[in-house]
């Protein structure tokens, strides 16, 4: 049988007046598209900061392809194979493409970010000017700067946190070009969302979250909008 790339058992993550992650169990594959669905306040964002080492639980187990870790922090999940390009991007508007990344990779050189970037929008059809200021961006370029900053560092588990929340439907399609070539490539995706048919679309596994808890795992290609609104918040909308 095939290792997981990623498994959690039994994540548990409390706050004063409130238990964002319960009891919390999730499996992706290698090369897996796995959606984590649910509303806002179900848990998704803090389970995927506890997976990026941005949060610390209060209880569970996570191993990486098999092996049991402890992500003590951001660093720690780069170094095991982890990206995130988080829903709010981490920008500076005065500083160029090329030098936006270069803040967050240990390279030797700007030139030689500035070619790796060109390199990794070519191969993945993110079209960008690495000399040009962040400030002259699209919301929908932007995301790509974060997006090859992430691929630059080789994932073999990318998390995406709400990624088309701000992108045109035209965005939205050339994103999940360049997702289904990093499945079909082995790289094992998170995609967060409370939008029902971008993930049947895209995904090939769900994990639905509700109050912090697991209500349901699925293959949503094989649900309705209706079956997984019932997952995610009790009834039909």
């Amino acid at each position: 049988m095939t290792t997981p790339r990623l498994q959690l058992t039994g994540i548990t993550k409390r706050y004063p007046g409130v238990v964002a992650n319960r009891d919390v169990n999730l499996t992706v594959m290698p090369g897996e598209t796995h959606a984590v669905l649910g509303e806002n306040g179900a848990g998704k964002s803090t389970l995927m900061k506890i997976i990026y080492g941005a949060v610390k639980p209060d209880a569970g187990e996570l191993r990486i392809n098999g092996q049991r870790m402890q992500i003590r922090n951001p660093k720690d999940a780069r170094a095991n194979g982890i990206s995130m390009v988080f829903q709010h991007f981490n920008l500076f508007d005065t500083l160029t493409v090329a030098e936006n990344v270069w803040l967050g990779l240990a390279r030797s050189s700007l030139d030689q970010v500035t070619a790796s970037i060109v390199a990794k929008a070519t191969e993945y059809g993110l079209d960008i000017d690495p000399a040009r200021p962040v400030h002259t961006l699209s919301v929908g370029e932007m995301q790509r700067v974060e997006i090859i900053r992430a691929l630059l560092t080789r994932p073999d588990l990318l998390i995406l946190d709400e990624p088309t929340s701000v992108l045109t439907p035209q965005a939205v399609d050339k994103l999940f070009v360049v997702l289904k070539k990093l499945a079909s490539e082995g790289c094992s995706i998170l995609y967060i969302s409370h939008k029902l048919h971008e993930i049947r679309a895209l995904c090939n596994a769900c994990t639905v979250l509700r109050g912090g808890r697991v209500t349901g795992v699925c293959n949503p290609a094989e649900e309705s909008n209706a079956s997984l609104s019932r997952m995610m918040i009790g009834a039909e909308p």
